[in-house]
């Protein structure tokens, strides 16, 4: 069964909700079930390849809080974080543009290795506050996951897979996604927000046994069929 959702790599629930979504299906046994799969969505388009301000200025000033309490919040949606494990440190990330980050991930899915680079991606702006629109950082990031070096320097050089990004973003408008994460559950659930490790597990657990119950009737309902080797005969 698959699971696709939308996030951005600048978005704190994002990260909490991917750590969660993984524990449940760790819960599950379900690790050899459930196929993940990740869809560009850009928070902000048109931010910049540098940080402008601190995160604690730009989340005031976003939100219309005062200082403190904007810190409050920020305190909150980072205990969040650690709660599932993370090393998460939200008051000090650096927030760019993630158009290049999506890009790499779409190589890395190409080449088998997107768990690693996603992962390594949160981890490089939650944990290490780094900026993701650094070439340099996303150079790194491809090769440590085993991307091949050359190809992650032109991928970087051009514009290959901004279409792709853009198209993800284009689905997500089109099913009336407008905000991040959101997890579509074997094409017959959605999942908004990271909800809990209870929540996701109950919604995984009925989408998995109706994908069972789905199987059987199919071998019930089948019949003789000829192919390639020949004729199967009941």
């Amino acid at each position: 069964m698959k699971v696709i959702y939308w996030s951005d790599y600048a978005c704190p629930y994002c990260y909490i909700g991917e750590a969660r979504l993984k524990k449940a299906i760790r819960e599950l046994g379900a690790e050899n079930r459930v196929k993940l799969e990740m869809k560009a969505f850009q928070l902000d388009p048109y931010a910049g390849e540098k940080a402008t301000g601190d995160t604690l200025t730009r989340f005031a000033h976003k939100y219309g809080l005062t200082k403190e309490a904007a810190a409050q919040q920020i305190e909150g949606i980072s205990q969040l974080g650690i709660d599932e494990g993370l090393d998460f440190k939200y008051a000090t990330t650096l927030f760019t543009n993630t158009m290049d980050a999506h890009r790499l991930t779409k190589l890395a899915q190409r080449r088998g290795v997107a768990d690693k680079v996603i992962e390594s991606l949160f981890r490089a702006y939650f944990s290490d506050n780094l900026e993701l629109a650094n070439k340099e950082l996303l150079q790194r990031i491809g090769e440590e996951a085993g991307l091949d070096a050359k190809e992650v320097r032109e991928l970087l050089s051009s514009d290959r897979f901004q279409d792709e990004v853009l198209r993800d973003e284009e689905e997500a408008a089109m099913n009336g996604i407008h905000a991040v994460p959101f997890f579509v559950v074997g094409d017959r659930y959605g999942i908004s927000g990271a909800q809990s490790v209870a929540g996701m597990k109950a919604t995984l657990e009925k989408a998995l046994q109706e994908e069972q119950q789905r199987n059987e009737e199919l071998k019930l309902t089948s019949g003789m069929t000829c192919g390639p080797e020949g004729c199967r005969i009941q």
